[in-house]
């Protein structure tokens, strides 16, 4: 079957990424400690997401489910700061307007998947001029579960009108590829930084690129070999 979509993350993909993650990752497990989740429940390098979902089960566990909710709020306004503090040194993959441009004359559907805030990812969209080309963006505010959950991708393929064997993702993380191995959906890893190429592949990666530009004729070649 053609490709009929394709569905990027946006850190390390489409953009540079430039969040200071162990530093935000340390300010929150600071935060969650002061307001009662024990030490013995967060390991150190986990993600901010595992915390939480941690958090919630502790705070659950011990008859304070709707203390979680501000804890929740708190932590993501955190979060939030690094991420308006790291949009301002953010720039653009390179080759990636280029390729968004030649899949858009390809006639695929693109959508993006971020575990980034819904301002951060608008405001980064906006600033290198590349939103039009996204037809539908879901980011952590529209979902309960964030990657390597389903929930985000399910989603777009979805709004998208497509179906899971006509898709691809495209990441830089292990996240990504789990998420599209869950669902059966062919993964191309992007190996710019936060995983290598052995570790995206462990988690599922069927194809791996160095380049953006070199997306459009890996779908041209996945097309071929199906014909």
């Amino acid at each position: 079957m053609v490709i009929e979509a394709v569905i990027f993350d946006l850190d390390g993909t489409l953009v540079t990424f430039n969040l200071d993650y162990k530093a935000l990752r340390g300010e929150v497990r600071e935060y969650l400690l002061r307001v009662g989740v024990p030490l013995s429940v967060l390991q150190v390098k986990e993600s901010i997401f595992d915390m939480l979902d941690k958090a919630e089960l502790y705070f659950k566990n011990n008859g304070k489910p709707d203390a979680f909710s501000e804890v929740r709020i708190q932590s993501l306004a955190i979060v939030q700061k690094y991420e308006k503090e790291s949009s301002a040194l953010t720039s653009l993959m390179p080759g990636a307007l280029e390729t968004l441009k030649e899949l858009k004359k390809m006639n695929i559907k693109l959508g993006l998947c971020t575990n980034s805030s819904k301002t951060y990812a608008d405001y980064l969209l906006d600033r290198f001029k590349i939103k039009d080309y996204i037809e539908v963006a879901i980011t952590r505010d529209g979902v309960k579960r964030v990657k390597p959950d389903i929930e985000q991708h399910t989603k777009v393929i979805e709004i998208l009108n497509t179906h899971p064997e006509s898709v691809l993702v495209v990441g830089d993380s292990v996240i990504d590829m789990q998420s599209a191995k869950t669902l059966k959906i062919r993964a191309v890893g992007f190996p710019s930084g936060i995983s290598t190429k052995d570790q995206l592949i462990k988690s599922g990666a069927n194809y791996i690129i160095t380049s953006l530009i070199d997306l459009p004729n890996l779908i041209k070649k996945i097309e071929s070999e199906k014909n």
